[in-house]
């Protein structure tokens, strides 16, 4: 009787075990789920370019081999005819011919310092397609120096004027007048105070009321950048969420620093960063699943390029660059953004320090209509001079905790809050309410869409392949036929006397001050320097020529340059003829 009470024994306490067993293993079979599930909703979030997969975009860069066009594949990439051929040879030695003789002395200073300032050595390398650069660089020689500014035209060390269409990389919004004006006004108001450091001037009081008046938030933080403002935003928000990571949407831009610019550019990985689709619902089902998301970045300037990088004539090897701006679209994302981010508890961060105050005065949140929980700015709001603000709720803006004195959140600046950039900041939001400064926000859209329009008409009116998309006085030009010579169009252009930044076509940056006239000239010339690249046989067509051709081919001969040896390739990495092969 006792043994088979012993055996009953053990036979239940063998079936408790293999039940707990069976219990762990279904609880680890859950667990296992719901974490691929997680990873399932991450991946279906992500956008199907390279763009989207910054680990996969930094493989594939370090796999990415130098070679170059030799001089005679450089004007006959695309297969074209020999007159074809001849007559890009003509022009672009035309173009060269006038750029030495007409800024000499600006290519000159230009030439001296580019070995010694790296991004001058940067820019001027990547102002083309890499396999073009070379041979462009050495014919077609571009300055970098400017001597003075007045209105919205530039002037060069060799005296030529230009259209400003570089907008000072998103700083100029209402003309360099107003910002000559800022800094003379604003430095003669803190002269007395110098450039004491550490204490406020007076003025710093009245630029936070008019900052939390303009953002709808209840603290200011100033920084020397719009990178650093970014920067404390999101460490901020990590602050009080006690959460690790952080959103970003494809393509878009927030300074250079590591956890925002995961792929190309950044020598380590970022582990605490999802890039996800803009626009998209799949992006907002992994914000409703995940628990570990402290922030959402939002740039509003993708709204002209959702999931795609600023764009550049450093990669304009073929036509697919695309540009279209949706204003009701845009809102309705955000709108949606915004309801998943305050069921969640996630802070959504408008990053503005590119478009604020260019879409109008209370910025992108008044544009499209939604709030957000911190708000940067930087670029413009100094009056000219570098800045970086932050704008945030109470809750997510300190940086200590009450009931844990030793768990602060540290952010300090030798230069925050410097008398002569708050001086400059006092002037330009006191001119925001000046009447000549409102007249440039009314019917701000009107004007530039019916202006980006009317150039439009003009440019399909002379079949010409080239069209331009615009986010108010943000515009790219982009091309509707295949071509691997879009590049070229930059060098036309200034040689028509408009002034560039170095990314090329791909960021044509208006100030608010351009008047009818100014902006019929710069149409004026945008429409005679893409007919003369016409003339030149830079946009031949031909049946077989086709975005996804020109993409074989590149592909074609980077594994060339890569694998191959002997006749494919000249030992100096140079493809001779793509008609060879």
């Amino acid at each position: 009787m006792a043994c088979n009470t012993v055996r009953a024994g053990a036979v239940y306490e063998e079936s408790t075990i293999t039940a707990i067993g069976y219990v762990l293993a279904g609880l680890a079979l859950a667990f296992l789920l719901r974490k691929a599930y997680v990873r399932l909703q991450l991946s279906l979030a992500k956008h199907r370019s390279l763009a989207g997969h910054s680990r996969m975009s930094r493989r594939f860069a370090s796999w990415v081999p130098f070679y170059e066009y030799g001089e005679s594949a450089f004007f006959g990439v695309d297969s074209a005819p020999d007159h074809i051929v001849a007559a890009r040879r003509a022009g672009f030695m035309r173009l060269a011919a006038l750029f030495a003789n007409r800024f000499q002395k600006t290519v000159a200073e230009t030439a001296e310092l580019t070995g010694q300032v790296s991004d001058l050595e940067f820019t001027s390398r990547y102002r083309v397609p890499f396999q073009f650069s070379g041979y462009v660089r050495r014919h077609l020689k571009t300055g970098s120096f400017v001597q003075s500014s007045g209105g919205v035209m530039l002037t060069d060390l060799d005296g030529n004027r230009f259209y400003d269409l570089t907008g000072s990389y998103g700083v100029n919004v209402f003309g360099y007048d107003f910002y000559k004006d800022c800094i003379e006004r604003g430095s003669e108001r803190v002269r007395d105070l110098g450039p004491v450091l550490g204490a406020y001037h007076p003025v710093t009081a009245h630029n936070v009321r008019r900052l939390l008046e303009i953002s709808g938030l209840d603290e200011v933080s100033f920084h020397m950048s719009g990178t650093e403002a970014v920067m404390q935003a999101v460490r901020l928000a990590r602050y009080h969420t006690q959460r690790t990571h952080l959103v970003r949407f494809c393509g878009a831009y927030h300074g250079w620093w590591g956890d925002v610019q995961p792929g190309v550019g950044n020598p380590l990985p970022a582990r605490e960063t999802y890039t996800l689709k803009d626009m998209d619902p799949a992006a907002l089902k992994v914000l409703r699943t995940r628990r570990d998301i402290a922030c959402v970045l939002v740039n509003p300037l993708q709204a002209l390029h959702p999931n795609a990088g600023a764009p550049g004539d450093s990669t304009l090897l073929d036509s697919a660059r695309k540009a279209h701006f949706d204003r009701n679209a845009y809102a309705q994302w955000l709108a949606e953004l915004r309801a998943v981010c305050t069921e969640r508890g996630i802070a959504l961060i408008f990053d503005e320090v590119f478009l604020g105050f260019r879409l109008g005065l209370r910025g992108a949140q008044e544009y499209f209509g939604v709030r957000a929980d911190m708000v940067t700015y930087g670029k413009t709001v100094a009056g000219g001079l570098p800045v970086g603000v932050v704008c945030g709720k109470h809750e997510l803006m300190r940086r200590f905790r009450d009931d844990r004195p030793a768990d602060i959140c540290f952010a300090r600046g030798t230069f925050n809050s410097h008398p002569y950039v708050m001086g400059a900041m006092y002037e330009f939001l006191a001119k925001l309410d000046s009447e000549p400064v409102r007249a440039l926000y009314r019917n701000l859209d009107d004007t530039w869409n019916e202006r980006a329009q009317r150039l439009n008409d003009r440019l399909a009116a002379a079949k010409l392949p080239v069209r331009v998309a615009n986010l108010s006085t943000i515009w790219t030009l982009y091309y509707p036929q295949a071509s691997g010579y879009n590049w070229m169009l930059q060098y036309y252009l200034r040689a028509a006397g408009l002034a560039l930044s170095w990314v090329g076509t791909g960021r044509l940056i208006f100030s608010l001050n351009f008047t009818e006239d100014d902006f019929t000239a710069v149409a004026d010339r945008i429409v005679s320097a893409a007919t003369e690249m016409q003339r030149d046989g830079w946009w031949w067509i031909d049946a077989q020529l086709t975005n996804k051709a020109i993409k074989r081919r590149v592909l074609k001969e980077m594994i060339q340059a890569r694998w191959a040896s002997g006749s494919a390739i000249s030992p100096m990495g140079s493809i001779s003829s793509p008609r060879s092969k």
